[in-house]
C-alpha cells in the first residue's frame, strides 16, 4: 500500500486545528494568570454536551444552540476563576494547590457528566455523512474543510486581538508583569477574570468542532486537555503562535506515527516528544522566559 502522505497531512490539519484552540486558550490563561489551569478541559467537556443538549435534546436552533454554548463555556470559566481560583489565591494558596483543585475540576465535571448522560457515545447529528472531496489521493469531507478554516480564522483572530487592540495589549502587559501593570493603574483582577472567559470561550469553540466532527465522550476533556497542553509546551507555553504551532506538530506527529505504531500508541507518541522538550527545551520552539508573546 502507498504511503498515504496528503492523507495523513489533512488528518494531521483537522485533530491539530483543535488542539490549537485548546492550546491557545489554555496559553493564554496559563501567562496571566501562572498557574496550571487542566480544568480548562473541562470547559470543552461542558461545551460539547451543552451542543448535545441544546440542539439535539431540546431542539433548539443550530445556531442559538451554539451562541448559548459559547456564553454558558464563557461563565462557566469566568465562575471557576472567581468562586475556586480567586478565593484559593486571597488565602495566598500555592500552585501547588491551585493545580489540585484545577485537576479536582476536571474529575468532577466529566464525572456528572458521566451520571446525567452516561457513559456511551453520544453524536450532535446536525449534518448526515458526506461524501468526502477527492484532494488527489486524499478524501476530506466539507465539515472538515469547514472546521479547519473556522480554526485558522480564530486563530488569526485572537492573533491580532492580543497584539492590535488596547485590552489585547493590556493583558499582554498583565501577562509580562502582573505587579507594574497594576502600578501603572491596570485592573489586573478584571483582566485575569476576562482571560478565563476568552480561553473558555475558545475551549467551548474546540467542544463544539469536536462535537461536529467526531461522537462526544465524557472523558474527552482529559485527553483534549493532554494534548492542547503538550502543543502548548512545545511551542512555546507563553506564546500564542508557539501554542498554534506546537498543536499542529502534535497532529502531524501524531497521524504520521500512527502509520508505522498502531493507533493505541497515539498518546506515547505525543507523550514522548513532550518529554524530549522538557529535557532540551522546556521554553518551547518560540518560547520565551515570560509574559505572553504574540
Amino acid at each position: 500500500m502507498p504511503f498515504p502522505f496528503l492523507q495523513l497531512l489533512f488528518n494531521s490539519l483537522i485533530i491539530g486545528s483543535v488542539y490549537a484552540l485548546v492550546a491557545v486558550g489554555f496559553s493564554l490563561i496559563y501567562s496571566t494568570n501562572r498557574f496550571m489551569h487542566f480544568a480548562h478541559g473541562a470547559s470543552v467537556v461542558i461545551a460539547g454536551y451543552s451542543l448535545f443538549s441544546f440542539f439535539t435534546i431540546l431542539g433548539i436552533p443550530f445556531a442559538l444552540s451554539s451562541l448559548l454554548t459559547l456564553l454558558l463555556s464563557a461563565v462557566v470559566g469566568y465562575g471557576m476563576f472567581k468562586f475556586v481560583y480567586q478565593p484559593l489565591q486571597n488565602k495566598k494558596s500555592s500552585t501547588v494547590i491551585l493545580l489540585i483543585a484545577s485537576i479536582a475540576i476536571l474529575i468532577l465535571v466529566e464525572n456528572l457528566v458521566l451520571l446525567f448522560y452516561g457513559a456511551g457515545v453520544r453524536s450532535i447529528g446536525l449534518l448526515e455523512t458526506a461524501k468526502g472531496i477527492a484532494v488527489g489521493s486524499a478524501n476530506i469531507t466539507p465539515l472538515q474543510i469547514i472546521l479547519i478554516l473556522i480554526s485558522m480564522i480564530l486563530l488569526l483572530s485572537l492573533y491580532l486581538f492580543l497584539n492590535k487592540s488596547r485590552l489585547g495589549r493590556d493583558l499582554r502587559a498583565v501577562a509580562d508583569n502582573k505587579e507594574l501593570a497594576a502600578i501603572m493603574g491596570l485592573n489586573t483582577e478584571k483582566l485575569l477574570a476576562i482571560s478565563f472567559i476568552i480561553g473558555s470561550a475558545l475551549a467551548g469553540i474546540a467542544g463544539i468542532l469536536i462535537g461536529l466532527e467526531q461522537n462526544l465522550d465524557p472523558t474527552m476533556g482529559t485527553s483534549l486537555m493532554v494534548k492542547g497542553f503538550s502543543g502548548a509546551v512545545i511551542g512555546g507555553i507563553y506564546s500564542v503562535l508557539g501554542s498554534v504551532l506546537g498543536s499542529y506538530i502534535v497532529g502531524l506527529v501524531e497521524n504520521f506515527g500512527s502509520w508505522y505504531l498502531p493507533s493505541g500508541f497515539k498518546d506515547a507518541i505525543t507523550f514522548t516528544l513532550l518529554f524530549l522538550f522538557l529535557l532540551f527545551r522546556p521554553v518551547g520552539l518560540l518560547g520565551i522566559e515570560k509574559g505572553v508573546k504574540g
